[in-house]
C-alpha cells in the first residue's frame, strides 16, 4: 500500500499571532513534529503552504492552489500534488499526532472516499483520509464558493470512524489536539 501525506501550513495564523508552524515545542517545530509521525506512515510527506521557508524542511512544497479556498483548497491542493490515490491529510498545528490513530484510518481506507474522525458531532477534516476521487467535487464546491471542507461530502463515500475506535489508539484523544492561540498553546503543554 502506498500512501501520500499534506500537511496544510498555510493559514495566516492571525489567532497566534505569529506563524505556529514554526512555534517549537519540546525544541522542535509543530510541522515537523506533524512530519515526523506522517513519515512512518506514508510514503510522502508533503506541504501545502506558498512560504518558502518550509523548503528547510526538506519535503517537497506545494503552494496552494486555491490561496482563497481556506482549508479545502489547501487540501483540494495536497491531494491533487499527491503521488499517491491515498492522502493522509493533517493541520500543522497537531503536536500531539499519534501513528496509532493514522493506521486506524488507515484500516478504512477502502471503505471510502473520505475516511475521517467523528468525535461527538464534529467531523475531524484536517486529520482525515482523502481519496484522489474527491478532487473534482472540491474543485466544483470551491468554484461554487462553497468553502466548508464537507461542501462536497455528498459526492463521494465517506467513512466516519467513531471516538470508541479511536479511543482504542488513543484513550485521551490527545493527538487531535490543535492550537490556534497562545492559550490553546498552553493548555495543550499542560495535557496528559
Amino acid at each position: 500500500m502506498s500512501v501520500s501525506a499534506a500537511i496544510m501550513a498555510g493559514g495566516k495564523s492571525r489567532r497566534m499571532g505569529q506563524d505556529k508552524a514554526w512555534i517549537e515545542l519540546d525544541g522542535q517545530p509543530l510541522i515537523r513534529r506533524v512530519a515526523d509521525v506522517l513519515a512512518q506512515v506514508a510514503d510522502e510527506v508533503i506541504i501545502v503552504a506558498n512560504d518558502p521557508r518550509y523548503a528547510a524542511l526538506g519535503l517537497r512544497v506545494v503552494p496552494d492552489r486555491f490561496p482563497e479556498g481556506g482549508a479545502l483548497g489547501g487540501i483540494a491542493t495536497g491531494v491533487s500534488a499527491a503521488t499517491f490515490d491515498r492522502v493522509l491529510v493533517a493541520a500543522c498545528d497537531m503536536p500531539f499526532l499519534s501513528v496509532e490513530v493514522w493506521r486506524v484510518l488507515l484500516d478504512h481506507r477502502y471503505d471510502g472516499d473520505v475516511v475521517i474522525p467523528k468525535l461527538g458531532n464534529d467531523l475531524e477534516t484536517l486529520h482525515a483520509l482523502y481519496t484522489k476521487t474527491c478532487i473534482a467535487p472540491m474543485e466544483r464546491a470551491l468554484a461554487a464558493g462553497k468553502m466548508r471542507v464537507i461542501s462536497f461530502f455528498d459526492e463521494v463515500r465517506v467513512r466516519t470512524i467513531d471516538e470508541a475506535e479511536l479511543r482504542v489508539a488513543d484513550a485521551t484523544l490527545r493527538s487531535f489536539t490543535n492550537v490556534n492561540t497562545p492559550e490553546e498553546l498552553a493548555a495543550a503543554l499542560l495535557l496528559p
